[in-house]
């Protein structure tokens, strides 16, 4: 039967990983980890957030905690196709891109809604959430006769001036822990080097076994 021919390669390459020193796994997989990461975070296409806000007021029929409770509804009637149907009309910009872009968040303790886009251009990610937070305040102003509560625009989105995305610094420290990580689990599974047992030394019969043995003749 004829040996595999690989198999010569496989033993060497398990002898050289034996014999690499317990840190350079870490610190390969640490290396690749940062080439990684710093490499897609600089090639990848920055994007930028910006957030407006409309705060639920109570009118005279009305008070504060049915305007808190309106408020968590409009927040999730926002991003809904009734309102994004009119925001789309502002923003310049389909209504699947608005669903894809756009959410809204709510507080517990204070009658806001908060809406905040996201695009790879800054001027668009304004315009998305101010137009979406108009078309809001407009649908509230239409059953404002039967809530008694008035939403009001409380901060308009301006253009952000930086990316809210990570820097490519950023990815290649993330980048960095993980292949560190993976380097450490990759040494925890390598093969470990076998210390050589120790020779043992040649029985020699003692003088009273070897005059037993002369007798015995």
């Amino acid at each position: 039967m004829n040996e595999n021919p690989t198999s010569p390669r496989r033993r060497a390459a398990l002898r050289r990983a034996k014999a690499l020193p317990a840190w350079s796994l870490v610190a390969a997989g640490a290396l690749a980890g940062a080439t990684l990461g710093g490499g897609y975070g600089a090639g990848r296409t920055p994007t930028y957030t910006a957030t407006s806000y409309v705060v639920a007021v109570p009118t005279a029929k009305s008070d504060p905690a049915s305007a808190l409770g309106f408020a968590q509804a409009y927040g999730r009637v926002a991003t809904q196709l009734a309102v994004l149907g009119d925001a789309q009309v502002w923003a310049g910009v389909p209504v699947a891109t608005l669903q894809n872009s756009v959410h809204a968040a709510t507080s517990p303790d204070a009658p806001m809604v908060a809406v905040t886009a996201t695009s790879a251009r800054p001027d668009l990610a304004a315009d998305m959430a101010n137009a979406v937070s108009r078309a809001l305040t407009r649908h509230a102003s239409d059953v404002q006769g039967s809530t008694h509560v008035e939403l009001q625009q409380f901060a308009r989105a301006t253009e952000p001036a930086a990316p809210s995305s990570a820097s490519a610094g950023v990815t290649a420290l993330v980048g960095a822990s993980a292949g560190g990580l993976l380097g450490g689990l990759l040494l925890l599974v390598r093969p470990r080097r076998r210390r050589p047992e120790p020779a043992r030394a040649a029985s020699v019969p003692g003088p009273a076994v070897a005059a037993e043995a002369h007798g015995q003749l």
